[in-house]
């Protein structure tokens, strides 16, 4: 028998096929990530497309990215109809700006962290990692006192 697209999904097969508890995915729901509609013997059904947003709730989470920051970025999908091409491809580009801030800002956090080890400053009070406000950190790393 070959699946059609509009056929919903239990609990347990959704799981079975996204390696996620029926736990979780209840968890997800609560948070407006997925949502599922009752069968007429008030089982939880979830669409086909379901599980899309779940492959990639899986992947942000394996990257580090908040279970907020997902469902800002699924906002506009629709959930009672699976997205269209441009649907996904609006998500697409709005997290994919989020997600170059984010690479921006881990950048710029390596380059601090390997000038303050290499500084050998051990200062606490003068590190502009550590202390980015304190009126010493403009003069330059290391320290500025002696």
């Amino acid at each position: 028998m070959v699946a059609h697209p509009d056929d919903a999904l239990s609990v347990g097969e959704v799981s079975r096929r996204t390696g996620v508890a029926a736990s979780a995915l209840h968890y997800y729901e609560s948070l407006g990530l997925i949502s599922s509609h009752r069968s007429p013997g008030n089982q939880r059904r979830y669409a086909r497309h379901m599980v899309r947003r779940i492959s990639l709730i899986l992947v942000a989470k394996r990257l580090g990215i908040p279970l907020a920051d997902v469902r800002d970025a699924f906002e506009p999908l629709p959930h009672d109809r699976r997205p269209t091409a441009h649907d996904w491809r609006r998500v697409s580009t709005r997290w994919k700006r989020t997600l170059e801030e984010r690479r921006s800002q881990i950048e710029r956090l390596e380059k601090e962290l390997n000038g303050c080890i290499g500084c050998g400053c051990l200062s606490m009070k003068a590190c502009r990692l550590l202390n980015p406000e304190d009126a010493l950190a403009d003069r330059g790393p290391g320290p500025q006192r002696l």
